[in-house]
């Protein structure tokens, strides 16, 4: 058995990557991959010597139940990376056995990037900015409120939603449940999301670099060199500081393109020098179940949480949306978003009619899972002409234009039986806003910030499943890589 994390998810060109391995094998290698429009072999480590470092023991006890909330201390390995790497996503594939057994071990291609034994970062260039405008974060922090730490043949299922570990406000940290980044789990979410996007963006040939959330999170400045931000796929789980750069950012006439959902709903308090988070969720604290009020829910008021609505800054939010039902990625309806407002320039080139000709508005991405697996709405209501418009009651811009709309219908109330409709309670909102729908626009603030309202955005246009979600993601990404005053 073999299994390892990163010590930090990013490294600059040129810098040491270090890689905390255990095995019980006496002796690995680690293979590096990139992903691109391929995903590409790049070198082998020489062997490294094996040991073995049983996990951290869950705090409630019960193998294999591990802790998630303390770092798994794994031996240290140290690999420089060459300064001529691409900046990129990177894959580290760790192959225990001798130099016999590295042999027999075939080489991954774009089906294996998925699975246990990996671990992936991101290079970051040593002259931000140079390589491309585009700064692609990856959604690191979701990422690690999923990761069940789990290996071939073990689940541990240990991490914010099962088995969680909570704490009380003490020594200089808050309360809430806490996380360490410094776990196995193996790659999931980037092999869904992020790679069949990534390989559209490089044969597309869009110049992209790459960010962590720590990074994003650490850096006041690291939006400066570039125009556009991407948040791709699932993007549940942000810092304060994150926020706040990326509303300086647009004020400053930057863009951004949420290509993502359930985006910036949790609140997360970084510790342990970036390596671990706390969170006050509604998740399980002993046997209580929803835990409320869970203070870093973004939209409530204190002290039902935060009282900053995500939508100030996107546009949607899940508190209109919804999720569906099922394993994930769950099955879900597969009509599309109605669109309106189709001479906007997001739609050119597409041919989509919004109905004001007098015929039947279009749907963008119709007979494919665009809408979900989860997805973000606005607050609206429609007009005398039958055109959803935002009402800003949610705190959604008064400049935010719903360009397509698919209304949840019908709703699931139940808290613990979601289905349809969107990821809320009575407890925490007793009077709605309005009906629920998964919602993509565009609002100003400086800059430009598209929502595609979806966190299956990225795979419908990087599988290109539909010409008309592929168009409209160009356009967006050919307009806003360029900073422009009064882009609408």
């Amino acid at each position: 058995m073999i299994e390892g994390y990163v010590n930090r998810e990013s490294v600059t060109a040129g810098e040491v990557l270090t890689l905390h391995v255990s095995t019980d094998s006496d002796e690995f290698r680690v293979r590096f991959y990139r992903l691109g429009g391929e995903l590409s072999f790049l070198a082998e480590s020489e062997p490294f010597p094996g040991e073995f470092k049983a996990p951290p023991p869950h705090p409630d006890g019960g193998a294999p139940l591990a802790s998630p909330a303390v770092g798994w201390d794994f031996p240290a390995y140290s690999f420089r990376t060459p300064e001529d790497w691409t900046p990129g996503i990177y894959l580290a594939h760790l192959i225990e056995g001798d130099e016999s057994s590295a042999r027999a071990a075939p080489l991954l291609d774009d089906t294996g990037i998925e699975g246990f034994a990996r671990e992936f970062f991101v290079v970051r260039p040593r002259d931000p900015g140079r390589h491309g405008r585009i700064l692609y974060k990856k959604s690191t922090y979701t990422r690690h409120a999923y990761n069940q730490s789990n290996n071939e043949g073990v689940s541990r299922t240990c991490n914010l939603y099962e088995n969680p570990v909570y704490q009380e406000a003490s020594d200089g940290e808050p309360r809430g449940h806490r996380l360490s980044l410094h776990r196995p789990g193996g790659v999931i979410d980037l092999a869904y999301w992020d790679a069949p996007f990534i390989a559209w963006l490089e044969r597309c040939g869009y110049a992209v670099e790459y960010c962590t959330d720590l990074d994003l999170h650490e850096d006041p400045d690291l939006l400066a060199p570039y125009d556009l931000l991407l948040s791709v796929g699932h993007d549940e789980y942000w810092s304060e500081a994150m926020r706040d750069h990326v509303f300086a950012h647009v004020r400053s006439g930057g863009n951004v393109a949420f290509f993502s959902a359930n985006t910036c709903w949790w609140r997360v308090h970084p510790v342990d020098g970036g390596s671990a988070f706390v969170s006050d969720t509604d998740h399980r604290v002993g046997q209580e179940y929803p835990h409320l009020p869970a203070t870093d829910l973004w939209w409530p008021r204190p002290p039902e949480g935060v009282g900053s609505p995500e939508n100030s800054l996107t546009g949607v939010s899940f508190r209109n949306g919804g999720m569906w039902p099922g394993d994930w990625p769950g099955d879900r309806p597969r009509a599309g978003y109605t669109v309106q407002h189709t001479d906007h320039w997001v739609f050119e080139g597409t041919g989509l009619r919004d109905g004001s000709d007098g015929g039947e508005p279009d749907a963008l991405g119709a007979g494919t899972a665009l809408i979900g697996y989860e997805c973000d709405g606005a607050a609206f209501a429609y007009d005398g002409q039958g055109v959803a418009r935002a009402t800003g009651a949610d705190g959604t811009p008064d400049s935010f234009l719903i360009l397509g709309i698919y209304v949840l219908d019908p709703v699931n109330e139940s808290f613990h039986d979601l289905k349809w409709g969107h990821w809320n309670c009575p407890e925490r909102e007793p009077s709605r806003t309005g009906p629920r729908a998964a919602t993509m626009g565009i609002h100003t603030a400086g800059g430009t910030v598209f929502a595609a309202g979806t966190t299956d955005w990225s795979v419908v246009c990087g599988l290109e499943l539909d010409a008309g979600v592929v168009r409209v993601t160009r356009n967006v990404l050919d307009r806003l890589s360029h900073r422009a005053t009064a882009v609408r």
